[in-house]
């Protein structure tokens, strides 16, 4: 019991912070990436759209590695585009904190669109049409009609978004590597004190990030709850 309460007294927060940090960026930029590429989606054929589907889901079901390795093809500085972005903005993104938050945007991406789009496949098309027949435009539909009838799906899926961003991993450590007070995630730290053989240390960060689960789906299931509200319980 000591031991543990010297840990907690010694124990350095900045894994938090940057995940919290990353998550929160990460999901804003989810968040309107998701919705937008959901609603455009929506209008797209049947071919089209399972194409453009397959492509925007890949990074959820491919191995967090294999989308860091990508990553790190495109934003590397010793590829065109990561050098230019060097060269030009001065934007370094690998072993940096940027690359934090692209890693986490492009895992937790796809929950965001999928979520928004089963979310816009369940508004009622009549309200769509009733809204042209009053002479509405499609963006004072989109903000009036669709957003608020697809509310409890997105505000779900933004919850989960952030919840996987929260926890990634796997290209988060290939892309932005493991800097102590500048990447080191939550979920590297835990990593790193287990090989570290520092178990009593990887027990308070996996307690803080299950808390921190808990928390979030009980958030989620309380929104998605409200909608309903009025099922009938077994």
């Amino acid at each position: 019991m000591e031991e543990f309460k010297n840990i907690l007294e010694n124990l350095d927060w900045s894994p938090l912070l940057i995940s919290l940090k990353t998550g929160i960026v990460a999901t804003c930029f989810s968040f309107f990436l998701g919705i937008y590429a959901a609603y455009k989606g929506m209008k797209l054929s049947l071919e089209k759209k399972s194409v453009i589907d397959g492509l925007l889901t890949l990074p959820l079901v491919l191995p967090p590695t294999v989308a860091g390795f990508f990553l790190l093809l495109v934003f590397s500085k010793r590829r065109p585009f990561g050098n230019f972005l060097y060269d030009v903005f001065g934007i370094k993104v690998v072993q940096s904190w940027a690359g934090c938050v692209i890693a986490a945007t492009v895992i937790a991406f796809p929950l965001m669109y999928r979520n928004a789009r089963a979310a816009f496949e369940q508004v009622d098309v009549n309200l769509i049409y009733a809204g042209r027949t009053l002479g509405m435009s499609e963006m004072k539909i989109f903000f009036q009609v669709i957003l608020p009838t697809a509310g409890p799906g997105i505000a779900s899926g933004t919850i989960l978004t952030f919840a996987r961003a929260l926890g990634e991993y796997g290209a988060t450590s290939m892309l932005a590597g493991n800097i102590p007070g500048k990447t080191a995630t939550v979920s590297q730290k835990i990593a790193m004190v287990i090989q570290d053989g520092d178990y009593v240390t990887a027990g308070v960060w996996v307690g803080v990030m299950v808390l921190l689960a808990f928390v979030i789906i009980a958030w989620m299931n309380l929104i998605t709850g409200k909608k309903n509200r009025n099922v009938t319980r077994w």
